[in-house]
Formats: structure tokens, C-alpha cells, sequence
């Protein structure tokens, strides 16, 4: 029912040398986690892509992707290895500005996904 994004993700070796397994969904990581690391969450926007004469065959999501590091080289790192998963399976339709998070000075990158996940 679920973008595939962390099965995908933590799969590939380019990312799992980078984040391990540190990929949390609802947009909410464990406190005191190591950094680099990131969340996804879904946005509004998705629904199921509905026939009149048939059931939904797949459903469209939107997310959003923040990576958080402790330096801009490292953020980049992560949000490149990210993309490159990510696009062989779904299109990157925003790119956000790099950032400083004001309460713990982390690096931040955010970027949107619209994925359709077949039934």
C-alpha cells in the first residue's frame, strides 16, 4: 500500500553505505540518532488511480524526502544517492533549498517524489 522507498533504498549499496538503515518513514526519526540520516513522509495529493468499469490497478503518492547530515558535503552525499535509487522507480518533482536546522545546526536537503505503486 506503501511507496517501496525504504526496501529500495536500503538495498542499494550506494545508500546503505551512506544512512545504513537510518531511512524513517512518517517524517520522524529516533532522538539522539546518528547523523547522516533521513525521513520521508506522505503528502497530500496521492490517490488511487480509479476506472469506471474496473477496481484502482495502482496508487499515486507524493512524498517528501529531508536528509539531514552534519555538513553540506555530507547531505549532498546522501540526497544524490537518494536520487539515484529513487529515479530508476519514480520522478523527483521538487528539489528544496540547503538549509541549517535552527535547533541543532544539522545540514538539511528536502526534495518531492511522485510515485505510483501498482497493486
Amino acid at each position: 500500500m506503501f511507496p517501496p522507498i525504504y526496501a529500495l533504498c536500503t538495498a542499494d549499496s550506494a545508500v546503505s553505505e551512506l544512512l545504513g538503515s537510518r531511512l524513517y518513514p512518517a517524517g520522524d526519526a529516533p532522538q539522539g540518532v546518528a547523523l547522516p540520516y533521513a525521513v520521508w513522509q506522505i503528502i497530500p495529493g496521492g490517490a488511487p488511480e480509479n476506472y469506471l468499469a474496473d477496481r484502482p490497478d495502482a496508487d499515486s503518492y507524493t512524498l517528501q524526502v529531508d536528509v539531514y547530515a552534519s555538513s553540506v558535503s555530507a547531505a549532498g552525499d546522501v540526497t544524490e544517492a537518494l536520487r539515484d535509487v529513487i529515479e530508476r522507480h519514480a520522478y523527483i518533482v521538487r528539489w528544496g533549498a540547503l538549509d541549517t536546522d535552527p535547533d541543532t545546526g544539522n545540514r538539511h536537503i528536502s526534495f518531492d517524489v511522485d510515485w505510483i505503486v501498482h497493486r
